[in-house]
C-alpha cells in the first residue's frame, strides 16, 4: 500500500491523554478513581457567555468568519492584553485559533523550517516536543530541575541564544510545575534576550491570571519594550474562564507574524464558528468575577496539595504559585517496592499508584523531568484531600 509521510512517524499521542483515558477506562469498570490526570480548570463560564452563544446561534448566518477573527473578538482581545499591561498592540498584531494547542503549530509552520533550532526550558509542556519534532525542528531542551526551583537561569539562556536559534519558547506561569517567574526573574532573563536580536520569542502565557501569593504576571515586552517587534504572545480562553471545549486561541504578535498566522489559519480551519466567537467575546469582555475566583480557590487547592506533599520524607516540591499543578521530585521511592511491585522509574511509579490506590498522575519524563510526577489539583475538594491522602498513604507502604 502507499506509504504515509515521515511526519507522522514523529507525531505521537499525548501522553496526559493516555493517563487520562486510562483512569477514565478504570472508572468506567467500577473502580473509584480520583484522576489528577488531564489539565482542565473543572469550572464553566458565566451564564452571561452561554445567552451570547445561544443568541448567536438565534441569529446565525451560517455565513465563513474572519481568517484573523472577527473584529469584535480582536477588539475584546486587545481590551483583555491591555489590561495586563501589553498595550499599543492593534488588530494587526492579533490572530486567533483553534485553542492555543493549534496556534502553537501554526507558529511553528510559519517560524520553523526543517532543522531550524528551537530551545526551550524543561520541564516543559508535552506539545511542545511534539509539534518541535512533527515540523522537523532540531530541538535545544534547556534542563532545568527542582534544585533551581524549575527555573531557568540568565546563564542557561545565553549559552542557549549563542547559538542563535530560530525559535526561544518560554511559558509561564509554567505548565507542569507551576511555577511562576517574578519581575525581577523575568528582567535578567530579557536582558540576555535583548542581546540576541535573531530570534523569535514565543510567551506561551495562558495561565496569565492564575498567579497566587502577589506575584503578579510579568512578560518580558513589560520590562523591555523593544522586544516587542520579536515577543509572540500566546493565550487561551481554555483555563481562565472554563472554556477548554470551546478551542479559543489567540496571539498577539509582530504584524509580519499574525498575518503568517492568518494565512494558515485560511488553508486551515478558515475561521472560529459564529457562536463559538460570540461566546469568546462575552468571556473577554463580560464580567470577570468567575476567574477571580477561582484564582482565589485554586490557590487555596495549592496549599492544600503543597502541606501534603512535604509531609512526605524524602520528597521535594518547590511552591507552586500559579496555574493548578504541583510538580513533587518523587526519586525518593525509586528502588523501593510497593507491594510486590518494584519502582525503578517514574512510570513504575504512577503506574503502581493508579492500580494500588486508584490515584492518576502524569509520569514527568512526559515533560521532560523522569524525577517527578504532574499533578493537576483543580478537581472538587473532596476528591483532591481523598487523593492526597492516598498519594501519602502510598509512600508510607514503599519498603
Amino acid at each position: 500500500m502507499p506509504q504515509l509521510a515521515k511526519r507522522i512517524g514523529r507525531a505521537k499521542p499525548s501522553a496526559i491523554m493516555v493517563i487520562a483515558e486510562k483512569a477514565k477506562r478504570l472508572k468506567a469498570e467500577g473502580r473509584d478513581i480520583v484522576s489528577f490526570s488531564i489539565g482542565v480548570p473543572n469550572f464553566l463560564p458565566g451564564e452571561h457567555v452561554y445567552a451570547a452563544a445561544r443568541e448567536a446561534l438565534a441569529k446565525d448566518s451560517g455565513q465563513y468568519g474572519s481568517n484573523r477573527g472577527p473584529d469584535a473578538l480582536v477588539d475584546a482581545f486587545l481590551a483583555h492584553i491591555g489590561a495586563l499591561g501589553l498595550t499599543g498592540y492593534t488588530r494587526e498584531n492579533v490572530s486567533t485559533g483553534v485553542g492555543a494547542k493549534q496556534i502553537l503549530y501554526n507558529l511553528a509552520e510559519a517560524l520553523l523550517d526543517e532543522g531550524d533550532e528551537i530551545a526551550f526550558p524543561a520541564p516543559y509542556w508535552t506539545s511542545y516536543l511534539d509539534i518541535a519534532e512533527i515540523v522537523g525542528a532540531t530541538i535545544n531542551i534547556l534542563p532545568c530541575p527542582p534544585e533551581q526551583h524549575y527555573k531557568l537561569t540568565p546563564a542557561q539562556l545565553d549559552e542557549a541564544l549563542q547559538r542563535k536559534p530560530r525559535v526561544f519558547l518560554f511559558n509561564n506561569p509554567s505548565n507542569p510545575t507551576g511555577m511562576v517567574y517574578t519581575r525581577d526573574e523575568i528582567a535578567a532573563l530579557a536582558d540576555v534576550i535583548a542581546k540576541y536580536p535573531d530570534t523569535w520569542i514565543i510567551t506561551d502565557d495562558i495561565y496569565n491570571t492564575m498567579v497566587f501569593d502577589g506575584v503578579g504576571y510579568h512578560n518580558f515586552v513589560h520590562v523591555r519594550p523593544e522586544l516587542k517587534d520579536r515577543v509572540i504572545f500566546v493565550d487561551s480562553l481554555s483555563k481562565t474562564y472554563g472554556m477548554p471545549g470551546w478551542r479559543v486561541g489567540f496571539i498577539a504578535a509582530p504584524e509580519a507574524v499574525a498575518l503568517a498566522v492568518t494565512t494558515l489559519n485560511s488553508n486551515h480551519i478558515t475561521s472560529l464558528p459564529e457562536v463559538v466567537t460570540a461566546a469568546a467575546v462575552a468571556a473577554l469582555a463580560g464580567p470577570q468575577d468567575i476567574p477571580a475566583a477561582k484564582c482565589v480557590e485554586f490557590a487555596a487547592k495549592r496549599d492544600r496539595v503543597y502541606d501534603a506533599l512535604v509531609s512526605i520524607p524524602g520528597v521535594v516540591c518547590p511552591r507552586p504559585q500559579g496555574a493548578f499543578y504541583a510538580f513533587p521530585d518523587i526519586s525518593v521511592a525509586f528502588g523501593k517496592k510497593h507491594g510486590d511491585v518494584a519502582i525503578e522509574t517514574d512510570v513504575d511509579f504512577c503506574a503502581a499508584l493508579l492500580d494500588a490506590k486508584g490515584v492518576a498522575c502524569v509520569p514527568g519524563s512526559a515533560f521532560g523531568e523522569p524525577r517527578a510526577l504532574r499533578i493537576s489539583y483543580s478537581c472538587p475538594d473532596e476528591a483532591l484531600d481523598k487523593g492526597m491522602a492516598r498519594i501519602v498513604e502510598f509512600f508510607d507502604e514503599l519498603t
